[in-house]
């Protein structure tokens, strides 16, 4: 059976991360979720990031999850006015997300689409007009992922906890 028509994929359910949630299964999740880029010798944070650092970026917006029964199997986390470092290519006032991860299982499900919509949504409806996004230059089909769903570059931006070039990108979103 196609997963992009797989009803097992539709039937995860997304909800806010909670007190009761394991910060220790989510970073298990990103590091599961980024294995593909860091065998691709690409280090993206989530692929070797700690439970506490997992902690520390959770406190910094909202997290969500998706769950297939029990079974965490996507996240992301999302903040309007997203706070960065001075130089770096985003307008202000801008929301953004990170740590959006989908189960190897699940990829091709729809299941990274509809977390994308959901960080959009909440960023708007928390009165950010534009998301920002940054990730690989060398992350050919992430890339082409999220220009076919509307971001565009802006400019490029080196992180000191991974080991490339990121191109910056940003969607202007509907009114929340």
């Amino acid at each position: 059976m196609d997963r992009a028509t797989d009803p097992v994929a539709s039937e995860v359910a997304v909800r806010r991360f909670s007190a009761d949630d394991s910060v220790e299964e989510l970073t298990t999740l990103l590091h599961r979720a980024y294995a593909d880029h860091a065998a691709a010798g690409r280090a993206f944070f989530a692929s070797y990031q700690s439970v506490e650092d997992t902690a520390i970026r959770l406190g910094r917006g909202e997290c969500w999850l998706a769950l297939q029964g029990a079974v965490l199997v996507g996240t992301v986390t999302l903040a309007a006015r997203y706070k960065v470092q001075d130089g770096y290519p985003a307008p202000a006032g801008a929301g953004s997300f990170w740590q959006l991860a989908v189960d190897p299982a699940y990829c091709r499900t729809g299941l990274g689409q509809r977390l994308l919509t959901l960080a959009e949504e909440r960023i708007a409806a928390l009165g950010a007009t534009e998301a920002v996004i940054d990730t690989s230059v060398e992350a050919i089909e992430l890339v082409g992922w999220y220009r076919r769903r509307g971001y565009d570059p802006i400019g490029t931006w080196r992180w000191d906890v991974t080991n490339y070039e990121s191109v910056v990108l940003l969607k202007t979103l509907p009114a929340g």
